[in-house]
Formats: structure tokens, sequence, C-alpha cells
């Protein structure tokens, strides 16, 4: 669940800007809208699980910054901040998709416009979830 929030804004990029012309002006915006409303869903999961349940959740994935000194995990954090800022995020971002798509209507570059706007949310995402500061600097 907590991994999902941040991958689907991915996976929206990642057809919308791959398979852009096979799916179509409205089958891009269809999907990455979609895909958002998704992961919004998964966000007031995490809020109703952090903050009302009152249960932080990190998430260690892989060892990225190795060094004498210095070990930084590629991980992320889930907690009643990051539930409340994932909620702010995913919403606006959702809204933004929705009249992006009647906004842009007509213009033939719609695919490639919402792959980059999916992927501006994924970074969003990433930014608000990161638990480190070399990981911040990336989202």
């Amino acid at each position: 669940m907590y991994i999902l929030v941040l991958t689907v804004p991915l996976l929206g990029a990642l057809v919308s800007g791959l398979f852009g012309r096979k799916i179509g002006e409205k089958g891009a915006g269809i999907f990455t809208s979609s895909c958002l409303i998704i992961s919004l869903s998964w966000s007031l999961l995490i809020f109703y699980e952090t903050t009302l349940n009152f249960s932080t959740t990190y998430i260690k994935l892989w060892r990225w910054l190795d060094s004498d000194l210095v070990t930084a995990y590629f991980g992320l954090q889930f907690d009643s901040l990051t539930a409340v800022m994932l909620i702010v995020v995913t919403s606006v971002s959702t809204l933004v998709h929705i009249f992006s798509t009647a906004y842009m209507d007509g213009d033939p570059h719609v695919p490639r416009f919402m792959s980059y706007l999916s992927l501006f949310t994924f970074f969003m995402i990433l930014l608000v979830t990161s638990d480190n500061y070399p990981q911040l600097f990336i989202g």
C-alpha cells in the first residue's frame, strides 16, 4: 500500500510517455487521471492508518550511499505529517490532471504533457516521503 502511492503516478508517466500515440489524447488523460485518483485513495488510507491509528512506518528499500562514515538507505517514511502532505499533493495533482485534460483538448502533444505532469507528481511524492536528505534532494 505504501509503495503503491509512489509507483502508480510513475506507472502513469511511463505508459503515457511510451505508449501515448497508441492510447491517444483521451486515453492518456484518462489513464493518468485514474492513476492519480488511485494514488489519492491510497493516500487517504495512509492518512487513516498513520494519523488516526498513530502508526508510523519506515520502509528501507535498498542501500544506495555507502561510505566509511555515512550509510544512507533509499527508504520511505510515513508519519502524520507525511500523510497530510500526501493528501495535499495527490489531491491538487489529481485536480490539475483532470482540468488539464479539458484545457489541452485538441493539442496533439497531450500524452507528453500528461507524462511530464505525472512524473512531476511522482517526484513530489518522493520528496514528501523521503527519509533522508540525499533522497530529499533527488525528489
